[in-house]
């Protein structure tokens, strides 16, 4: 299965409205990624962490790079980022262990 694009919301001075996307443990997500953009990533469930997963799309010798993992407690919002483009690629691929996880892409205008 395709992954599922996650849509970027560009911050503006005036305010911008924020799309969030509910986690797809099984398709997981991609975002675009100009170096700019962070993500604000929500454990919504009352009880158990979760773990959110970042991609490095770049090669070491040939040899993959271990992703970047994160894991949010009950109840827990953080933010990810910038995503550097040559290490994470032009489009960034997360992963979510769970539907508890929610996804909002935010880039700096």
């Amino acid at each position: 299965m395709p992954r599922v694009n996650v849509p970027v919301t560009t911050a503006t001075r005036a305010g911008a409205a924020l799309a969030t996307t509910t986690g797809d443990a099984t398709s997981h997500h991609v975002m675009i990624n100009d170096g700019r953009t962070g993500i604000i990533v929500k454990n919504t469930g009352s009880t158990v962490a979760r773990t959110v997963t970042f991609r490095i799309a770049q090669t070491v010798d040939g040899q993959a790079v271990a992703p970047r993992t994160a894991t949010l407690a009950a109840g827990e919002q953080r933010l990810f980022g910038p995503f550097d483009v040559n290490s994470y690629g032009g489009k960034l691929e997360v992963d979510v262990d769970h539907t508890e996880l929610t996804l909002t892409p935010v880039r700096m205008g």
